[in-house]
């Protein structure tokens, strides 16, 4: 059958099709078909009755389309109608025009436009292309969903490969059906001998000497698995270490996957120079005084900052000296902190006044800290400046001594008893306060406690016992 269109209609085989026929054909060839005039005046319209979404468009009928089309819409169908008012072949086969009318309503639409047996009409068949707008809509919004995924896919792989190569661990991802690298950092590369890229791919249990072939895996497997936090042990082929492997399973999207850190004396050794450093500048650079001294007090090193407290002009003016020397009250204060760093492993806050070389002092609150080593163990000191607390200090007293309950009951005697037995009763309050704070300090150490408050030892217990301290705590 020949199809093409100058063949399909000729005088011989067209039907002669009645007017009602014809509308009908015309009618559902096309969601609408508009006869217009040159002026553009609409003579007729047929709607497609299978698509009933465009409603009735009666009132178009007699009327300029103009009053109906979106002004981006206009410029396409007066370019068509000047072409047919001249004569001319139409500039295209096609315009896709924006209908729009009082319902605050509107539709896109595809036209071709026909000529008639009449010059002065035109035959407009369209096309609704609102299915093809909302497709496309879809398209959009799944692109753009697209889009958000890789995005976010980027970003989460982006974080995942700076924390990759931040970490100091040696990590490897395996699979845990296979046995091969399926990713690592750095660092494990490095431990093992060979760059990253050569391994991925590659059965982690080939880079290790003496296992068989799935042997490790099985061995990773059973250690993930446990409940204890159990490793493997194995040495390298290429740099003949050897590891402890501490693996992780995990499963992400339905496959399992092995987490495996490595641990060597080299990375240990490597985060330890590490630290070392960082420690090291801490110690020259820090704000507060530090001072390290040998297990009887006697100074290894200090840095910059206790010089500057001290005022001493280096270090080899005051190495080998006690600590004591530039403590207000002496071996008393060194004695307190030591016993109490060597009971405790560290004395958090111990208060005291510090004094220069030149005699001046100032008040410091100091933290002891036992070192507990084979070589250059002893006590690290670290001074902080309190001269600035002692201006907003509350001034209640230390440790919760004296109790607003003994302040009230002072306070009552006003008005009921003389100046002088006011006065007396005062004075009780704060001195037992007072050693109530520096057996406190002392860790009930009698001896220690009556030199701190420059009494002997018999006024000490004299003193203890009439204020009914004597029992509290064992000697010293």
């Amino acid at each position: 059958m020949n199809t093409r269109e100058r063949d399909f209609w000729d005088d011989r085989s067209a039907p002669r099709i009645a007017p009602e026929h014809f509308n009908e054909i015309v009618a559902t060839a096309a969601d609408l078909a508009i006869v217009l005039d040159l002026k553009g005046t609409v003579q007729s319209l047929v709607v497609n009755p299978l698509n009933p979404t465009i409603g009735r468009l009666d009132h178009w009928q007699k009327r300029d389309i103009r009053e109906f089309l979106a002004e981006d819409s206009l410029a396409k169908l007066e370019k068509q109608l000047s072409a047919y008012q001249q004569g001319e072949v139409p500039p295209t086969d096609a315009i896709e025009v924006n209908h729009f009318d009082n319902a605050n309503w509107e539709f896109p639409i595809r036209y071709t436009l026909h000529r008639t047996g009449d010059e002065n009409l035109i035959l407009m068949l369209g096309r609704d292309l609102r299915p093809v707008a909302e497709l496309q809509h879809r398209l959009v919004k799944a692109q753009l969903a697209l889009e958000k995924d890789y995005e976010s896919h980027r970003d989460y792989e982006t974080r995942y490969r700076v924390v990759m190569e931040s970490t100091r661990d040696p990590l490897v991802l395996v699979d845990a059906s296979s046995g091969r690298i399926t990713d690592m950092n750095s660092a494990a590369a490095q431990v093992l001998g060979a760059e990253a890229d050569a391994l991925v791919g590659s059965l982690f249990g080939h880079e290790f000497n003496g296992l068989k072939r799935g042997e490790l895996l099985d061995q990773l497997m059973g250690a993930a698995t446990s409940d204890t936090n159990s490793s493997v042990t194995a040495h390298t082929k290429r740099t003949a270490k050897e590891l402890k492997i501490q693996a992780r399973l995990f499963r992400a999207s339905g496959d399992k996957t092995l987490l495996c850190r490595l641990e060597g004396a080299g990375a240990q050794e490597v985060i330890a120079e590490e630290l070392s450093e960082v420690l090291t500048l801490l110690f020259r650079e820090g704000a507060d005084a530090v001072v390290f001294t040998d297990p009887t007090g006697m100074i290894r090193n200090v840095n910059e900052a206790f010089l500057n407290l001290t005022d001493v002009g280096q270090l080899g003016d005051i190495k080998g000296k006690s600590l004591s020397d530039f403590l207000a009250r002496g071996s008393v204060d060194l004695k307190v902190m030591m016993d109490n760093a060597s009971r405790h492993g560290s004395m958090p806050v111990y208060s005291t006044r510090l004094e220069s070389a030149y005699g001046s002092q100032l008040s410091v609150e100091i933290s002891a800290t036992h070192l507990e080593a084979r070589q250059n163990g002893g006590f690290a000191f670290v001074f902080r400046d309190a001269s600035r607390l002692e201006v907003v200090r509350d001034a209640a007293p230390v440790n919760g001594a004296v109790s607003g309950e003994a302040m009230q009951n002072v306070m009552e005697l006003v008005g009921s008893a003389p100046l002088k037995d006011i006065v007396s009763a005062t004075t009780d309050v704060v001195e037992k306060m007072c050693i109530e704070t520096a057996v406190g300090l002392t860790r009930n150490n009698r001896v220690a406690a009556a030199e701190m408050l420059g009494l002997s030892r018999q006024s000490l217990y004299v003193k203890l016992r009439k204020y009914g301290l004597l029992n509290k705590g064992g000697d010293e």
